[in-house]
Parts: structure tokens; sequence; C-alpha cells
């Protein structure tokens, strides 16, 4: 029995009691729980924390660094039925906008379940399906990971302290330290990831109402535009003023040009139209000879009956 040497077994080491049921999966908010470790690494990075169902592409992630079915949240965001469960784990989940699908590098060396059909093979749960492509850690739980918000690309914490650099390494992005989110992170990482959730998303509600202000600023401005004449407007009417006033001058034109007498063409005293003395430039004292030859009423421009031929072109100069 075991009881060799005078000693004395107490009741609790001889009579087992019931073995205590273990939860499969567990949130990261339930690492106080007495829950065997490797159950809840199982239930972190292999399986969707919506739907309980094995990790499979697409695979995204939220703002608070947990993994989900891409087809999980999309069932859960088209569900409009009164009676929706709301998970905790979704809940801070309003559009599909709200999880980035994860840029993931697959591990070689994994071989999945083909190898396990029967039954009689050890199943190794440190094996992962997917490793960092800069340092070749495998993302089993182990060792922290992270993802970048900007591109998705998946990385351990490890790459990104050892190589520090504001691009990606996979893609090439740039990027800034709040774009980096851990994956399955402690309840310290998630308070801090809450917190830039809600800034980010503050920043986005007052960036679409300054949107939205600048947009009906705009339309009011248009409608001002819209009221006030165009330039081609503007051009037709002043062409049509021009019109108008070269009609008035012609007009005004024509009516000196009848009511001048031949008498009132030659001499200081007569008067145009407007009646004011009409001068003529041979009278004018202050214009030289040489100036004044230039015009027909000048005496070297007339010919006299002697100088003109018998038959003659009735130009301006004839007289």
């Amino acid at each position: 029995m075991g009881c060799d040497g005078g000693t004395i077994p107490k009741r609790h080491e001889l009579v087992k009691g019931p073995r205590k049921i273990e939860k499969p999966f567990c949130l990261p908010e339930c690492s106080d729980s007495k829950v065997d470790k490797n159950a809840e690494l199982v239930a972190q990075w292999y399986y969707c924390t919506l739907s309980q169902e094995k990790l499979s592409r697409p695979i995204v992630a939220c703002e608070l660094g947990r993994l989900y079915n891409k087809d999980a949240i999309i069932e859960f965001l088209l569900d409009k039925s009164s009676d929706k469960v709301l998970v905790e784990a979704a809940s801070h989940i309003k559009s599909i906008k709200n999880v980035i699908e994860l840029n993931l590098t697959d591990n070689p060396a994994w071989t999945g379940d083909k190898g396990n059909t029967k039954g009689d093979k050890y199943d190794d749960i440190q094996s992962a399906r997917f490793i960092c492509p800069i340092v070749g850690l495998e993302m089993n739980g182990r060792y922290r990971f992270c993802f970048l918000r900007n591109c998705g690309c998946v990385f351990s914490e490890r790459a990104l302290k050892e190589i520090k650099t504001e691009a990606c390494h996979k893609c090439g992005i740039t990027f800034q330290d709040d774009d980096v989110i851990v994956l399955n992170g402690t309840k310290e990482d998630v308070e801090v990831l809450k917190k830039r959730m809600g800034e980010r998303r503050l920043k986005s509600k007052l960036g679409k109402k300054s949107k939205k202000s600048k947009a009906a600023e705009t339309t009011v401005k248009s409608e001002a535009m819209e009221d006030l004449p165009t330039s081609s407007q503007v051009n037709a009417e002043k062409d049509a003023t021009n019109i108008k006033s070269g009609e008035n001058r012609s007009i005004a034109f024509c009516k000196g040009t009848v009511n001048e007498s031949p008498s009132s063409s030659s001499g200081n005293g007569s008067k145009n139209s407007s009646g004011a003395p009409k001068r003529s430039i041979a009278s004018s004292a202050e214009k030289s000879e040489a100036y004044k030859s230039i015009f027909t009423s000048h005496s070297s421009a007339k010919r006299s009956k002697e100088e003109s031929s018998n038959w003659i072109t009735h130009t301006a100069y004839y007289f």
C-alpha cells in the first residue's frame, strides 16, 4: 500500500476527487483563471475569437490585437436580427473597416493534419502555421508578435526592436509607433490599445464633421456664384453696349455731315452742327507750311485749268 516505514498517508493523497473540466478557449482577459497555459495559447493563436473555429485564411485582426476569421466577422456584421448575441470579443467592431486583413508568412516546416489521419501520431502544439519573415520565430504564443495597421504585415516584436526602421520590412510602407498593434497582448497592452483606438475614432469623427462643413460652404459658394452673371454674359452685355454706342456715333456723324453746308466748310467764322466754330488747317498760324502741304486744302495741292488735261479722273486731288 506504500505505507512502509510508518508513514501515515492523508485522505486527499489516496482518494482522488472528480477531475476539473477545463475551458478549451479563453480570451486574453481570462489569464488569471486556473486554466492550462497550453490550452489558453492554443485558444488564442489557433482559433477564431468570435466563432471558436480554427483560423483559416483570410485572417483579420481588430485594433485590440485579437484574431478572427474574416467570414465570421462578415456574418456577425450582417446579422441584424433582434436575438443577436453580443459577444464581448467583437463588441467594439462596428464595420469591416475596424478590422485589418493580416499578411502572414507560412511556416515551411508545418505539415498540418496530413500526417495525423489515423490518430497514432503525436500532435505538436508548439508547431505553428505562420512564422516571422525576419527572425524566423514561430507564431505559437511563446513570443510576442505585432502587426502594422497600415499594411497588415505581421512580425515578431524582436524583429521590430532589433531592426529599427520607419518602413515595413516586407512591403516598404512607412509607419509610426502608434501603428504597431500587439497580437494577443496582456491586459496592459489591451488598455493602451483601447486608448489609441478611442483617440483614433475621435479624430476620424472630427475629420468627417470638418469635411461636411467644408462641403456645405462649397455648396453655398457655388449657389452664390450661380446667381452672379458669368463672364460670357458680361462680355455679351459689353458687346451690346459697344454696338449701341457705335450706332449712336454713326448716327450723330451722319447728322453732322448732312447739316453742314459748303459755305460752312470754308472760313474761320463757320460753325458745325454743334455750334462751335470750325478752323481749317490752312488758316492756322501755329502749323508750318510743310505740315500744311500734306492736306488737300493747301494751295500747292490745287491745280489750275491750264495744268489740267482734257480728260480727267475724279480723285480726291481734283478741284
